[in-house]
């Protein structure tokens, strides 16, 4: 495997973590990137491209010099997936290398437990498109960033998307709709906006856990099967999604009439029922395959074609989670710019620069073509009240060989989720004794 990282102690193997760097050590000035990741276990397959696609791009900056000069300290840091070693990754490293500036732990989980551990070490944490979607609220969370769009606006779009297919939101009256998630934190922040979608529109809404990992499934599709729902909602990870997709086609379900979230969209997720899941649906928030942005041909160029890149396969560089990796990488990278270039250049950040960039995101249509991301992602803008950015999302849709976008951007409908964001940002300060910050914007 060509990933330049390793286990450097026995001990950290034992606990089932591994802190390895992942990139030759710059001359000069250092910014450390700590990245924290899952290769094992059962969300592996999802956990593996992201990682790839966030170290590749930040070895990507570091191969054309660096941000001003300053170039990244990659270290990886192995959880599987798994809180309580995530938490220990996030404490093993937060101090090291002159400190973590910014944290993205691509886990509901570590997310929640981190939401109040790292205001108080100074932490930005950017949840991008996962994690709490109270954190919008930049009144309440003011170290927390979910500058993909959220959760919230997730279910939204799948509530549109079905919407659309529906021939309109109206026609869903007097329908019923099963939503089948995986019992864990991530499958239950969507439910507020199904909710309040079938409250307004008048259909059934079925709720049917499934218990993590998710591999067995058949009495949640026997359900579904006596259910006959018009539509199926569906929140899962790893193992589970190609698991739904069999128990599906074992039930007789169509699977043009299943709505997922991104992530259940990947190349990962129907591996193995590639045919049978013909015409499944999930949505983009922001990313999905792509191969043919400028970004994408200069990771090949500057990393692959010199035995530089991280992923074993090269022909993995553009599929839906290499270039959520991708992202990732890009937004610790464009904070670390933008603080730059207001507290001095060419000297690495602190976690409280950090926070001040984060608030002060503007990714501009211009900036995105000239990152090389023009395609992949939509203009955001953050502000003190608003750590979100944006509300875009579009769908996707496998066709049997490949994920194709299948719909323009939606909009979310912010007359269903600001309220809901406002909410339980409320209760979250109410139960946290946190006074609102002011904010003039």
């Amino acid at each position: 495997m060509k990933r330049i990282v390793g286990l450097i102690t026995a001990a950290a193997a034992a606990a089932g973590m591994a802190l390895a760097p992942a990139s030759t050590v710059a001359q000069g000035a250092e910014q450390y990137a700590p990245v924290l990741s899952y290769r094992t276990g059962p969300y592996a397959p999802n956990g593996i491209p992201v990682a790839n696609g966030t170290v590749d791009y930040l070895k990507l900056v570091n191969a054309k010099g660096g941000i001003h000069g300053v170039k990244f300290k990659i270290e990886e840091c192995e959880f599987a997936y798994d809180t309580a070693k995530g938490i220990e990754c996030y404490e093993r490293m937060k101090g090291k290398n002159g400190g973590a500036a910014i944290v993205q732990s691509i886990s509901t989980g570590v997310t929640n437990a981190l939401l109040k551990k790292a205001p108080e070490d100074k932490v930005s944490l950017v949840i991008a498109g996962y994690g709490t979607p109270a954190a919008a609220d930049g009144s309440v969370f003011k170290w927390v960033f979910p500058v993909v769009p959220n959760y919230f606006v997730a279910a939204d779009v799948m509530m549109q998307a079905i919407g659309a297919k529906a021939g309109g939101l109206d026609k869903l009256k007097g329908k019923s709709i099963d939503y089948v998630y995986m019992d864990a934190p991530f499958g239950h922040e969507f439910m507020p906006v199904f909710d309040a979608y079938a409250a307004k529109y008048g259909f059934t809404l079925g709720k049917l856990p499934v218990t993590a990992p998710g591999l067995d499934q058949k009495s949640t599709w026997l359900q579904v099967r006596r259910d006959k729902p018009d539509y199926v909602l569906y929140v899962g990870y790893g193992v589970m999604n190609p698991t739904a997709l069999k128990e599906a086609q074992s039930v007789g379900y169509p699977r043009d009439k299943i709505y997922a979230f991104w992530w259940a969209g990947s190349e990962s997720d129907v591996k193995g029922v590639e045919e049978a899941a013909k015409g499944y649906n999930a949505a983009a928030l922001q990313a999905s395959a792509n191969r043919d942005a400028k970004v994408i041909k200069e990771v090949q160029a500057l990393l692959y074609d010199k035995g530089l890149g991280t992923a074993e396969d090269r022909k993995s560089v553009g599929d839906v989670l290499y270039v959520r990796g991708l992202i990732t990488g890009m937004l610790t990278a464009e904070t670390v710019r933008i603080a730059q270039e207001k507290f001095g250049k060419g000297k690495p950040i602190t976690g409280e620069q950090a926070q001040w960039a984060l608030e002060h995101f503007d990714l501009t249509p211009q900036r995105i073509e000239e990152l090389g991301f023009g395609g992949i992602i939509q203009p955001l803008k953050t502000t003190c009240a608003q750590h979100m950015g944006s509300y875009a999302a579009r769908m996707s849709v496998w066709d049997g060989k490949e994920w194709k976008i299948d719909s323009d951007w939606y909009e979310g409908n912010r007359q269903i989720i600001d309220p809901l964001i406002k909410q339980f940002a409320d209760k979250y300060a109410a139960d946290n004794k946190i006074e609102r910050r002011k904010c003039d914007n």
